[in-house]
C-alpha cells in the first residue's frame, strides 16, 4: 500500500487564479500529476518531484479556503482571493477610504475618455460609478483633507475629487503623471514616468528626485519612517525598488524580483510589492531582515492596497481580489 503524500508547507498560502504555489513535503506522486486538484477542480502541475510540486491555481476556484487534493485526499488548504471588482483598467494600485470603500479605475487606452473614470466598490461588494471626465485616470491617493486625488497621465495633471465625484484640477504640467502619494506634512508627490518625481504644494511643482524613465507607470508609497519608495517598469531585464530620503537622495533596495510595480505599506509597517514578471508574478513582503517573502501567488499583478480593517486587495489590470486580513499563518 502506497503511503499518502505529506505536505509540510504551501508557499505562498494565498493565491488567485493562475497563481503558482509550491507544495513541499514527501511522497508526492510522479506517475500521475493529474491527480492534483484545488477546490475539486483539476490543477496543472508544472513541476513534480517526490518532495515538491508546483501547482497553478485554476481560474474557476472561488474565494475563501480551498482544499488542495492529491488523489482525491485533502492534504492542505489555501486561501483564495475573492473577486471584488471586474471590468477595470488599472494602471496603478486601487485605494481604500477610511470607511473601507475601495476606489478602482478604468484608465483606458491613450486619449480614451471612458464613460466612467473611477468606480467605488462598497464594503458590501457593490461597484458603482464615482467619477467621469478624467482622461486616462492613472494613480490615486487620499490626501490629508480626506479627499481623493487622481492623476491623468494624458493631461499631466492631478484632480481633487469632491464627495460627489466632481473633479477639480489642482496641479498641471507634470509630464506623464503617474504615481501619487502624500507625506505626513501634506506635500503631494507625483511621478512623471519620463524620470522626475515632483513635490507639489498649492499647485506648484518642483523636481524632488530623478530616476530612470518608466515604460508604464511609477508607483509611490511612503514608509512609516518617512522615506519615499518608488517602482516603475523599464526596458531592463530586471527592475529596481528605489528608496528616496527626505533630501531627495536615491538608493536601491536589494530585491530578487523582476518587475516590481504596485507598492504599499501594510498595517504592521512592512513593505508589500506586486511583482508582474511572468513566472514569478505575485505579491511579496519585505521582512525585517530585508528578505522578500511571497504572500500571494497570481497571474500578472500590478497593484496592492490595505483597508482600515486590515483587509487586503491585490489587483491585476482588469480585476481586484480581496483577502480579509494578512495575519501570518
Amino acid at each position: 500500500m502506497t503511503a499518502a503524500p505529506v505536505v509540510s508547507s504551501v508557499v505562498p498560502h494565498r493565491a488567485v487564479g493562475r497563481g503558482r504555489v509550491a507544495l513541499h513535503g514527501s511522497g508526492f506522486p510522479l506517475d500521475d500529476p493529474s491527480a492534483v486538484s484545488v477546490g475539486d477542480i483539476p490543477a496543472r502541475v508544472s513541476f513534480a518531484s517526490d518532495r515538491k510540486l508546483i501547482v497553478t491555481i485554476p481560474d474557476e476556484v472561488e474565494g475563501g479556503s480551498a482544499a488542495i487534493r492529491i488523489g482525491g485526499v485533502a492534504v492542505a488548504h489555501l486561501s483564495v482571493g475573492t473577486t471584488w471588482a471586474t471590468g477595470l483598467h488599472q494602471v496603478d494600485s486601487p485605494v481604500f477610504d477610511a470607511r473601507g470603500n475601495l476606489f478602482v479605475s478604468y484608465s483606458g487606452s491613450r486619449g480614451q475618455d471612458a464613460p466612467v473614470s473611477i468606480f467605488r466598490v462598497t464594503t458590501a461588494g457593490t461597484r458603482e460609478p464615482f467619477a467621469s471626465g478624467i482622461v486616462n485616470a492613472t494613480s490615486m491617493a487620499f490626501g490629508p483633507d480626506d479627499r481623493l486625488y487622481v492623476s491623468s497621465r494624458f493631461e499631466g495633471a492631478v484632480y481633487r475629487m469632491a464627495p460627489d465625484g466632481t473633479p477639480e484640477q489642482v496641479a498641471s504640467d507634470l509630464g506623464v503623471a503617474c504615481g501619487i502619494t502624500f507625506d505626513p506634512d501634506g506635500w503631494m508627490y507625483v511621478g512623471d514616468r519620463s524620470g522626475t518625481i515632483f513635490r507639489v504644494r498649492d499647485g506648484r511643482a518642483t523636481a524632488f528626485a530623478a530616476l530612470p524613465p518608466s515604460v508604464a507607470a511609477f508607483h509611490l508609497a511612503f514608509s512609516p519612517s518617512g522615506d519615499l519608495y518608488v517602482t516603475g517598469p523599464t526596458l531592463s531585464t530586471y527592475d529596481s525598488i528605489y528608496r528616496i530620503d527626505r533630501q531627495g537622495r536615491v538608493t536601491i533596495v536589494e530585491c530578487s524580483m523582476g518587475r516590481p510595480q504596485g507598492i504599499a505599506f501594510g498595517p504592521e509597517g512592512l513593505l508589500y510589492v506586486a511583482d508582474a514578471l511572468a513566472g514569478s508574478s505575485g505579491l511579496y513582503r519585505q521582512d525585517p531582515d530585508g528578505s522578500f517573502t511571497p504572500v500571494v501567488a497570481s497571474g500578472t499583478l500590478i497593484g496592492v492596497a490595505f483597508g482600515p480593517a486590515g483587509e487586503m486587495v491585490v489587483a491585476s489590470s482588469e480585476t481586484a481580489y480581496r483577502f480579509d486580513g494578512i495575519a501570518n499563518p
